[in-house]
């Protein structure tokens, strides 16, 4: 049996909030909308005290390594085309 583990590392700036309650609005339709579309897992995991800075982690699991490697593509291709946030890293592994 072949498991494909894929993780994805987004460090991304949210210019608009003013507070941490603003940020966690930004941050909680988009991770929603990563689950929904994607069906990935993600969560933040960095900056959490930060108003305008994030990291994201996400992973996917799947029986191929094309298969992960497009999802998780099409999971930053979203992200850095939504204009409430500016994508200041990418990072993509597989496990």
């Amino acid at each position: 049996m072949a498991i494909h583990v894929g993780l994805c590392t987004l460090g991304f700036l949210i210019p608009e909030a003013n507070s941490l309650k603003a940020k966690r609005s930004v941050l909680k339709s988009m991770l929603e909308g990563m689950r929904d579309r994607f069906h990935v897992s993600a969560a933040e995991v960095e900056h959490n005290d930060l108003w305008q800075r994030a990291t994201v982690g996400i992973a996917y699991v799947s029986n191929s390594a094309g298969h992960t490697d497009e999802v998780l593509n099409k999971v930053v291709d979203w992200v850095e085309a939504n204009p409430r946030v500016n994508v200041t890293e990418v990072q993509i592994e597989h496990l």
